[in-house]
């Protein structure tokens, strides 16, 4: 793995952290030496996580659809870390369901979640961000953000919504703060393992030029490259790590 040797001591949050590319990139950046601070919903989970990870810094439990917790998460960080440095905005869900099938309680779940959440996320952490004149921000989005797929119809809004949250940021905040998303393809995680057979799983794979979903460390590691200083022109970018899927037909 790349060494950045500026990211040793850095205050990382990353949300969405007890489970999969959010776990991974936690995992990369402690590696590095960073502070990591685990934001996530599941307390039992989080509390695993912080066990089995005792290199992490801190943790908090919430839902980052509430600005309540949100705010609550960023005021425990500045108490037990000073403040902040880089947020990976990561948390998120998605349900497979056909579009007509889609109730409106889903509809605003997945939206608050997977963008409300990236917004109030990275406002609180741009405010503080602005004012010590230094800081990157990094968001989960998809390649279902950037075309249409079957059956993920309130995913793929709010990850479109999500690429622009980005870019619209980056152009405010410039040049003191950098913002870049990154638009995984398909990653072998436990969501995904939940929701797909093998058979499906399988099937997926022979559609993409590299023959296999992405490893979540491999998500964390592009994370790590974008919060260094070797990625300093970089923002305002949508950055697809997805095997060439998306690339065009294989």
């Amino acid at each position: 793995m790349a060494r950045y040797e500026e990211l040793t001591e850095k205050r990382v949050m990353i949300t969405g952290a007890a489970s999969g590319i959010g776990l991974a990139t936690a995992q990369v950046f402690a590696r590095q030496g960073a502070k990591v601070f685990v934001v996530d919903y599941n307390q039992r989970a989080a509390e695993q996580t912080m066990a089995e990870n005792p290199a992490f810094a801190g943790f908090y439990v919430g839902d980052v659809s509430k600005e309540e917790d949100v705010q609550s998460a960023f005021k425990k960080m500045d108490a037990e870390l000073g403040g902040i440095d880089v947020l990976i905005s990561n948390a998120g869900i998605s349900i497979r369901a056909d579009f007509v099938d889609i109730s409106y309680e889903q509809w605003k779940k997945v939206i608050d979640i997977n963008l409300n959440g990236m917004f109030l996320c990275a406002r609180e952490a741009a405010r503080r961000m602005m004012e010590q004149k230094s800081g990157v921000i990094l968001m989960t989005a998809s390649t279902n953000g950037t075309e249409g797929h079957r059956w993920y119809t309130d995913y793929n809004a709010s990850k479109a919504g999500v690429i622009l949250l980005t870019k619209s940021m980056a152009l405010e905040l410039a040049p003191i703060v950098r913002v870049n998303c990154v638009c995984p393809g398909y990653v072998l995680t436990p969501m995904q393992k939940a929701e797909y057979t093998e058979e499906m799983l399988a099937k997926v794979n022979e559609g993409i030029p590299m023959k296999r979903h992405a490893e979540p460390e491999e998500v964390g590691k592009l994370y790590a490259f974008l919060a260094s200083d070797d990625a300093k022109y970089i923002t305002g970018a949508d950055i697809r790590i997805d095997g060439g899927e998306t690339a065009g037909r294989y």
